[in-house]
């Protein structure tokens, strides 16, 4: 059986048992207190005003208040009653690379899809699940409960072993706005080196519309011997070895690598994205975590 596919029943075990520790049931419970601060300014009803703070969307502000007090001012609401979260998957050739930690970065990609799944349905939302590449891409209604949850992961480990294509995460998220016009949270888990600046009127609709996280799997780094599968970012076409372990051609390739890696970032953050980058699946949880205290 291949590592990515667990039983159900072992998947979700795997899960709780991870989210179970002390130190992680504190900080998830913060988290999940935090979920309704995502959606702030689009809710139902109107519940107060607060001081704007860095990371807060700015389409909230509320300007003549703000006039006013002579700082920003934003408006909060009561979260929703019932969420939509939308998981997107970028099944990409990319995603079959090697992560900092040697591991498979679709292994991490679904160990994050994993935990994002389980504290949404937890919180009691409506989950849906959109995947894919350039070849192919499918999507999975929004339900309640944790038996759709594990249909929903069953599906995703599967699709991680069948994709072979070059990565489309614009055309995934051109399938989430098709798909609704409800606010929705947006959990998107792909590489590190999306998106790019062609991605942007994409990202500008998504942004205008719904909520978005993005969590983004890293590369191993060039300079590291012995990996058997390194993926160019632009094309999706596996790195030959001579070109990884040639010091020029590698050097070369690691400074254009983090020049997009950095421009992907800076995209994100100048569109008030919450974004995390994780090397390992030791660090997704943690990663996680921090990211949804950010977005506090």
């Amino acid at each position: 059986m291949s590592s990515l596919r667990r039983s159900p029943s072992s998947r979700m075990a795997l899960v709780r048992a991870r989210l179970a520790l002390p130190t992680i049931r504190r900080a998830v419970g913060h988290s999940e207190g935090q979920h309704a601060s995502m959606f702030t300014g689009h809710g139902i009803d109107f519940e107060d005003q607060v001081e704007y703070r860095p990371g807060d969307d700015i389409a909230s502000i509320d300007w003549k208040s703000s006039a006013r007090a002579g700082h920003p001012i934003i408006r909060r609401f009561e979260r929703e009653s019932d969420v939509f979260t939308q998981l997107v998957l970028d099944m990409g050739v990319e995603m079959r690379a090697a992560a900092p930690s040697g591991e498979r970065k679709s292994e991490i990609a679904l160990w994050a899809a994993d935990v994002l799944a389980y504290l949404a349905s937890s919180r009691g939302d409506r989950l849906g699940l959109v995947w894919g590449d350039r070849d192919m891409s499918q999507a999975l209604p929004a339900r309640h409960g944790y038996d759709h949850l594990e249909f929903l992961l069953d599906r995703a480990a599967r699709a991680y072993e069948e994709a072979s294509g070059p990565a489309d995460v614009r055309g995934l998220l051109d399938r989430v706005l098709a798909l609704t016009r409800l606010r929705t949270l947006i959990v998107l888990v792909t590489d590190e080196a999306w998106p790019r600046a062609d991605d942007m009127e994409t990202l500008k609709k998504v942004r205008s519309r719904h909520e978005l996280l993005v969590v983004r799997v890293a590369d191993m780094p060039m300079t590291k011997r012995g990996v058997g599968r390194m993926v160019d970012i632009n094309d999706g076409v596996v790195i030959p070895a001579f070109a990884r372990e040639d010091p020029e051609l590698a050097a070369m390739l690691y400074q254009y690598r983090q020049q997009t890696i950095n421009e992907a970032h800076q995209l994100l953050w100048g569109l008030g994205a919450q974004q995390t980058v994780v090397n390992s699946s030791d660090e997704v949880v943690p990663a996680l975590v921090d990211m949804l205290r950010r977005g506090a």
